[in-house]
């Protein structure tokens, strides 16, 4: 039998180099996402992308938001691609709203558009929600939250603090960014025994003006250029071990981004850039 063609309308974004294809599935509905994450999200054969973000319509939201990685796996949330979305629906006109409720697999998070004078999104706040443990049996004795316990990549022994921002993390603070290979430790810490479901492995180096420097391997799609939900548990791993007060600046590869983790509320605030590459059609075959 032969299969139909269809054109796909997408649109590339990246919030602080952390790049995605999104689609409006309510215009271009997708069946089979983890399929098409894989082949468009390589550079030399497809779109080239860490992944496929699919913007929905939600019963309890504004819109919903799933995402893919590049390895067709799906993630549960991504503070990046939700500033992107929120560029996104407002832009495209999707919604005249500056404050959106968004509909992840972590939960409704609130999306607050910052405006310049041209009435375009500028920056987006993000509230993250509340940070969680994320438990390991690191010692033997039954999983229990992980603050600042050693764990090795290889022959490579770091010392780790586990954080949940509805995904799981290891933040592993370093003192020479620089001497670390993402290539080789990146992929053992993100399948070590100790996480069953893997982890995105965040490398930090605390800098002498405040700032930390950040480096990311992510669960499913490997380096990125940032990580928002890494971004967030690494602030709140610097605070939590006495490295930084509860508002820090975290460097990463692609940008910048200012987290805050609210005393009053517990909620951990993600504040930085969206920004629209190109708009694009492609055609598949179902």
């Amino acid at each position: 039998m032969n299969k139909m063609t269809r054109i796909i309308e997408f649109t590339k974004m990246h919030g602080a180099g952390n790049d995605y294809i999104y689609v409006d599935t309510k215009r271009f509905p997708i069946s089979d996402p983890e399929r098409l994450a894989v082949e468009w999200s390589k550079y030399h054969t497809g779109i080239g992308s860490d992944g496929l973000v699919l913007i929905g319509p939600s019963d309890k939201a504004d819109f919903s938001m799933r995402i893919f990685n590049a390895d067709g796996s799906e993630a549960m949330m991504c503070g990046n691609a939700s500033r992107c979305i929120g560029k996104y629906v407002y832009e495209y006109g999707l919604t005249d709203k500056t404050s959106i409720a968004l509909d992840t697999l972590s939960g409704i998070k609130m999306l607050n558009l910052h405006l310049n004078e041209r009435n375009k999104v500028q920056s987006v706040t993000v509230d993250m929600g509340l940070p969680a443990d994320e438990p390991a049996d690191y010692d033997g004795q039954g999983a229990k939250p992980m603050r600042e316990q050693p764990i090795f990549a290889g022959a490579h022994r770091y010392v780790g603090t586990t954080v949940s921002m509805g995904n799981p993390h290891l933040v592993l603070f370093v003192e020479h960014l620089a001497d670390i290979d993402l290539t080789q430790d990146g992929p053992l810490l993100e399948h070590h025994p100790l996480f069953p479901g893997r982890i995105n492995v965040e490398f930090v180096e605390p800098q002498p003006d405040g700032g930390l420097r950040m480096r990311v391997w992510e669960r499913g799609s490997g380096i990125t250029q940032a990580c928002g939900t890494g971004a967030c548990a690494t602030a709140v791993a610097a605070a939590l071990t006495g490295r930084c007060p509860r508002h820090s600046r975290i460097v990463m590869d692609g940008g910048t981004l200012e987290i805050t983790w609210d005393e009053a509320t517990g909620h951990v605030m993600m504040t930085g850039p969206a920004t629209i590459v190109f708009d694009g059609k492609i055609e598949i075959r179902e």
